[in-house]
């Protein structure tokens, strides 16, 4: 008898040979997130956060990963993904297992690059228990079925507030008035949908 590999395990092995694009970063402009994956009835799911509006907070309000500023105290992008992620909703990515770097991206504000670097780490987290936002920093957190990600149905266009005054795509995840995954978020996801070579709405468009 033929054992079938996890959806999980069908992650790794498609992102094993994969090598992210870096970027130089200068002081004081490097950020970085964290993509948790859990599997959940055999399916896996992405850890997502609507982050709470705080002025100065670039993604102020925005669906998210969790993560945030590269700061003095981090040893590397990686650790301060994880940092950030123990701040924000109380999950220690010290126990989770690793399972790839993705493209550095640009940031943008208002449509233009903003200067800032972001580094996404992924992680699979077999076990991650309840999650405990931090109030002054995340509204809410909760895991979304990967799948889901990449349905049509959910994909939309919209001017966000932000954006320039520019039409972007967006992923609902809930609420439609709060919960759409847009700009960098969702960057990070198509890419993440890329580098696995799996077909993503906007890439056959």
């Amino acid at each position: 008898m033929v054992r079938r590999m996890s959806a999980l395990g069908e992650i790794r092995a498609a992102l094993s040979g994969f090598r992210p694009a870096l970027a130089p970063t200068a002081a004081g402009r490097a950020a970085a997130v964290a993509l948790v994956l859990r599997e959940q009835s055999g399916a896996p799911e992405v850890l997502l956060i609507h982050r709470a509006e705080q002025r100065g907070d670039p993604w102020s309000g925005h669906m998210a990963l969790p993560g945030g500023r590269v700061d003095g105290a981090d040893a590397s992008a990686e650790s301060a993904a994880r940092r950030e992620t123990l701040e924000e909703v109380g999950l220690d990515l010290r126990g989770a297992s690793p399972i790839c770097r993705l493209d550095d991206l640009q940031g943008r504000q208002a449509g233009r690059p903003n200067g800032m670097i972001i580094s996404a780490f992924v992680y699979h987290c077999e076990a991650p228990g309840a999650l405990v936002p931090d109030a002054r920093e995340v509204q809410d957190a909760f895991f979304f079925p990967l799948q889901e990600l990449a349905n049509p149905a959910r994909h939309i266009r919209r001017r966000f507030r932000d954006s320039g005054g520019a039409e972007l795509p967006g992923i609902v995840v809930g609420d439609p008035a709060r919960h759409i995954v847009w700009g960098l978020t969702y960057r990070f996801i198509q890419d993440f949908h890329r580098a696995m070579k799996r077909p993503f709405p906007a890439d056959s468009a």
